[in-house]
């Protein structure tokens, strides 16, 4: 067994009356790309936040390393937003600027390889960017910290069929060697084949936590596994 880079014990967070995550525990093992499922509403993104330290006002118990989400945890998790969160007079390099001075972990060469390869001119100004651009100027900026954490929240929700295999792609290969990946998606079969362990959410609960391996042993894709735990879950929590 491999030992648990966060471990989450009886967590509870709410908004207001509605219960987002309801007493949940889990450990995401150390070393590997576990995928975070679930409907939209089910609470990956929250989870993301807290783990992260983002989010402080929850109940429960969440450790990286033996830390409570902190300057510690922030100095060696990298996190992929779902969302913008650059300024809009950024340009790319200010953005680069902007990482290097913050975190030590922060490689710029491989961050102007990165630019080079998404085909961004490091001078052009976030506010002028579309949708798709901003996001690849985030995922370089990402992918350029040496993280023990990498927690990625929909990498490829913005992105068209034909870039998917691109951008996943560069996620797997540039992520630093024994690290950990938490991503979270929607896109079960395109990204089953990286997984090593998925966790599925439901209804504010852990549905499942489970080992690829023992999956396949069953005899399913990660596709089917996740249809039969969520039975008739599909819709939004």
């Amino acid at each position: 067994m491999s030992e648990n880079i966060v471990t989450i014990e009886h967590l509870r967070k709410s908004y207001g009356k509605r219960l987002v995550l309801d007493d949940i525990s889990l450990g995401i093992p150390q070393g590997k790309i576990v995928g975070l499922l679930g409907a939209n509403g089910c609470g990956k993104t929250t989870l993301m936040k807290i783990i992260t330290g983002l989010i402080h006002d929850y109940s429960g118990t969440v450790l990286f390393n033996g830390h409570r989400p902190g300057a510690y945890s922030k100095a060696r998790v990298a996190y992929l937003s779902e969302r913008s969160y650059l300024a809009d007079w950024f340009k790319v390099s200010d953005a680069i600027d902007y990482f290097d001075d913050f975190f030590e972990d922060f490689d710029r060469k491989k961050a102007s390889e990165l630019t080079e390869r998404f085909g961004l001119d490091s001078n052009q100004r976030i506010k002028t960017m579309s949708k798709g651009m901003r996001e690849k100027v985030q995922l370089l900026l990402v992918m350029s910290r040496r993280a023990e954490l990498y927690v990625m929240d929909e990498p490829l929700g913005g992105v068209d069929p034909a870039a998917r295999k691109v951008i996943l792609d560069i996620i797997m290969k540039n992520y630093a060697e024994n690290s950990t990946l938490l991503l979270s998606t929607h896109l079960v079969h395109d990204l089953e084949q990286s997984f090593n362990h998925i966790i599925i959410l439901g209804h504010g609960k852990v549905l499942l936590s489970s080992d690829i391996y023992d999956i396949r042993m069953q005899g399913l894709t990660v596709e089917e596994k996740y249809q039969e735990v969520y039975g008739d879950a599909w819709e939004v929590d």
